[in-house]
């Protein structure tokens, strides 16, 4: 692109053309800078600014994670082959911190009853979780809607079953509106599609240790694996063990 113009006039010999510094001419809309301004806009190596960020508790993903923990006002993923593999540990030092506040923390459709004592132990206050049990899955994630959205939560925590690309992403706003962390636990195989969530971790168990493989990040590009210890409490003791496996059996038979 010229820097100059140059305006043309027949000049005696001798005489050169006369010219002059070209204006400034915005190539960017303000339009579409105030979309690529949303944090929930994705621009590959540059990205949009970025809200909070609650420590993970485990200090190798939060060196790994930009802004240093769970993004707040946003989706994160878990992605697990079945329940019960440290998931829940994983999550317990954030958890308990934010209960510590005067925001409540939300659990909808849970496959399993969370176990009072273990949660207690991990330092999570029992008077600030809400336990919703939702009869269908369009009622869980109505649920999960409202909650992420009302600004009463710190953080969401849900099972939704089958979610399409429309429910995804009417999370992810009402996240955006409420301030919440909205961790959703979801198969394995659900990476096979897009989310609109900031982040997605694929997560397995290893020999005494939990493996976190980072698949998106926003404000970041990582996909190599996170090895963590499993000393929060694995998800078999968070939980309550009584019918645990019918209650597994039942919940893959919906999610697959």
């Amino acid at each position: 692109m010229n820097t100059a113009r140059v305006l043309y006039r027949p000049a005696p010999a001798g005489i050169g053309l006369v010219t002059h510094p070209a204006p400034h001419v915005s190539t960017q809309e303000p339009a579409l800078d105030s979309v690529l301004q949303r944090p929930d806009v994705w621009r590959g190596r540059f990205h949009a600014p970025q809200g909070g960020h609650v420590p993970t508790g485990h200090g190798a993903l939060d060196e790994t994670l930009p802004g240093g923990g769970w993004p707040q006002g946003a989706l994160t993923e878990l992605l697990v082959a079945h329940t019960g593999i440290g998931e829940l540990g994983l999550l317990m030092p954030a958890l308990a911190a934010l209960s510590r506040g005067e925001h409540w923390i939300a659990w909808i459709g849970a496959p399993h009853l969370p176990y009072a004592p273990a949660l207690a132990a991990a330092g999570l206050r029992l008077g600030r979780l809400l336990l919703i049990q939702p009869a269908t899955a369009k009622e869980g994630l109505w649920a999960t809607e409202q909650t992420l959205r009302s600004g009463a939560c710190a953080a969401v925590l849900a099972w939704p079953e089958r979610p399409d690309e429309r429910a995804l992403r009417r999370l992810q706003l009402a996240a955006e509106e409420g301030g919440a962390i909205g961790f959703l636990f979801r198969p394995g195989h659900a990476a096979r599609h897009a989310s609109p969530a900031a982040l997605r971790l694929a997560l397995a168990p290893g020999d005494g240790e939990l493996i976190a493989q980072i698949l998106k990040c926003r404000g970041g590009w990582s996909r190599h694996a996170v090895h963590l210890p499993r000393d929060c409490g694995d998800g078999h003791t968070l939980i309550d063990g009584q019918n645990a496996e019918g209650a597994e059996a039942r919940r893959t038979r919906r999610m697959d």
